[in-house]
């Protein structure tokens, strides 16, 4: 049997993810979608699919029928409403795949880390400039140590909504951390342009990493390293991919960036991506928003995955 699952939150986020449940996915079955405003886009679309709706928020899920048989509930709030979120549900066992920068929970990169956290009760898919650039942070320093890695995000500024623009310290907090405890680097910092061009522009993530190494060898085994993630990320992301081939440099004694880390450091790693939106609801230029989707998603079909293998352990 499928697993049931819920969304809160009715804007652009949530319904993508709604709509990649209902299209993409064999393991999960949509149980609820759950707003605040009865007259969404969102709910009304939900309710022509046949989906269970609420527009009295987590309250109201938590008072509906069938409400027990969800297991997994995703969070397409604000960081802010994830707090009450999580706490209103806390009592009842859920699973929780937050698509906040709330960050209460594990921060997952499913390319990285996804089998580390599948039974934590409260997951966190960091921001859309995580999920595209620490896979490639992760990739640089599963070769050579990182003493600093910096990455700038650039979305259209159409695709940045409300929760986005509100969240911008948080977007910046969160994915500097995540470069570092899922990266692996040893600082990590986060840019963010929202970008007004017209037409919009699809998402471009830079990745800039400080690192020793100084032969040939190593180079070619951080761009066969880099390569390798890209797929393993496009894999649930079509969209992601490589803009041109890696470039590894040297660095000068004299740079300013040696200020930057106390470590050694011989050369920069820039890597540039774009990452295309597929489109099932939100434009393809927001790329920003379905690497979130998509991400969470693969949490919850992993999540999904490892109840049933426990639950047939135990019978």
């Amino acid at each position: 049997m499928k697993t049931k699952v819920a969304v809160i939150g009715s804007g652009n986020i949530g319904t993508d993810l709604m709509i990649k449940v209902l299209r993409l996915s064999d393991t999960l079955e949509m149980g609820a979608m759950v707003g605040i405003d009865p007259a969404s886009d969102g709910l009304a679309r939900a309710e022509r699919l046949g989906v269970p709706v609420t527009a009295e928020g987590v309250k109201g899920l938590i008072a509906m029928d069938g409400f027990e048989d969800i297991r997994i509930v995703f969070d397409a709030t604000s960081a802010k409403a994830h707090v009450a979120n999580a706490a209103a549900l806390a009592p009842y066992g859920k699973q929780l795949v937050d698509l906040t920068p709330a960050a209460i929970g594990p921060m997952v990169i499913p390319a990285v880390n996804l089998d580390d956290h599948t039974g934590a009760d409260n997951v966190n898919m960091v921001t859309c400039g995580g999920q595209a650039t620490v896979p490639i942070v992760a990739a640089v320093s599963s070769v050579v140590p990182v003493p600093y890695a910096e990455i700038v995000a650039s979305i259209a500024s159409r695709s940045a909504g409300p929760g986005t623009r509100a969240n911008i310290d948080e977007f910046t907090e969160t994915t500097s951390h995540a470069i570092e405890v899922v990266g692996g680097a040893g600082r990590g910092k986060a840019v963010i342009v929202l970008n007004p061009a017209e037409p919009p522009l699809i998402m471009r993530d830079t990745v800039l990493a400080l690192v020793d190494a100084p032969d040939e060898a190593a180079h070619d085994a951080i761009r066969e390293a880099v390569a390798r993630r890209v797929d393993e990320v496009s894999a649930y992301v079509p969209g992601y991919r490589l803009k041109q081939r890696v470039q590894i440099t040297p660095v000068p004694a004299d740079q300013p960036v040696h200020t930057l880390t106390e470590a050694p450091v011989t050369h920069q790693v820039s890597v540039f991506l774009e990452v295309e939106g597929a489109a099932h609801y939100l434009p393809a230029y927001a790329g920003n928003l379905d690497i979130m989707t998509s991400a969470a998603l693969r949490m919850a079909e992993a999540m999904a995955a490892r109840a049933t293998e426990l639950q047939g352990a135990d019978a």
